[in-house]
């Protein structure tokens, strides 16, 4: 994100904030009551907000359609995904076509100070980081109110239920 700059192509209603090196491509929409700070890339096509918070360090690729009351951070939302209202992403890559139900939230950190674990081909690994969200394949679909625990991987095509605690890979 080093040196991405400041060029805005799409719209950014009058009662949006843009604060720095912050990329709006062509076709998307930054609507009123969204606050984004740089460096951030909105591409293509994205739609956000309205009354969202984009922090730095993240990026939306084309299509993306980031809801009411959302707050991404230091993320890679992929194609076609839509985030939907009251919903937090923060330190995590997700994939293509995905939607996540209102109020879908992933934890991004541990409260006991450890580095977050991840599973790699059933071993427990130390990603030596305090902070990291999901990490979340193409086509996955939460319910209303998904809880995402920290670390957690998500399979392509899978699903959650409404209210559901994701505790572990999927």
């Amino acid at each position: 994100m080093k040196g991405l700059g400041r060029e805005i192509r799409g719209k950014v209603e009058d009662d949006a904030r843009v604060k720095g090196d912050v990329v709006v491509e062509d076709g998307s929409v930054v609507k009123d009551g969204a606050y984004t700070e740089g460096p951030t890339y909105i591409g293509r096509d994205a739609v956000v907000g309205p009354n969202c918070y984009l922090r730095k360090n993240t990026v939306l690729e084309k299509n993306v359609k980031i809801g009411n009351a959302v707050e991404v951070k230091n993320s890679i939302v992929s194609e076609n995904t839509n985030i939907g209202h009251l919903s937090y992403v923060g330190d995590s890559v997700i994939g293509e076509n995905c939607n996540f139900g209102a109020e879908t939230k992933v934890a991004n950190l541990r409260h006991d100070e450890e580095n977050i674990k991840v599973n790699n081909k059933g071993r427990e690994v130390d990603t030596g980081r305090r902070k990291l969200g999901t990490i979340m394949g193409d086509n996955v679909k939460t319910g209303i109110n998904t809880s995402i625990n920290c670390g957690v991987k998500i399979g392509s095509g899978e699903n959650t239920r409404p209210g559901e605690e994701v505790m572990e890979d999927k």
